[in-house]
């Protein structure tokens, strides 16, 4: 018995055709993503001035022993909290399209999610 997609005798050209489907309604949406930021004060309530203090008291216990453990585990908290801050103060929104743009994305990467789970299952 021939395999197909899942290793179930489904069909595997359905498969390929509904990822293919996903991947270009996904790129459409992801096109359509405006993602913004807006400035925040050093010292505000969001923690990106802690995290830069610990940084730079890192780097500064690294000029003092270049192999302190202590200032390397301090620069990576310091870079993680100012990475993870400035991750969680982006803001992503649909920009404006037309409804029939937005049908044409959607669509697409609804019915290929429907060819996928077709395909996946016996025929």
């Amino acid at each position: 018995m021939q395999r197909g997609a899942g290793g179930t005798p489904g069909g595997l050209l359905e498969f390929f055709i509904g990822a293919g489907m996903i991947v270009i309604g996904g790129w459409f949406f992801f096109q359509n993503l405006v993602v913004t930021s807006s400035f925040r004060v050093l010292w505000g309530a969001d923690g990106s001035g802690l995290g830069l203090i610990v940084l730079l008291a890192g780097i500064g216990v690294l000029f003092f022993s270049g192999r302190s453990m202590v200032g390397w585990v301090m620069i990576a908290i310091g870079a993680a909290v100012i990475i993870l801050n400035v991750l969680s103060n982006l803001v992503i929104y649909f920009a404006p399209t037309s409804l029939m743009n937005t049908i044409l994305m959607l669509g697409l990467i609804f019915g290929g999610l429907g060819l996928v789970a077709r395909a996946v299952r016996p025929h």
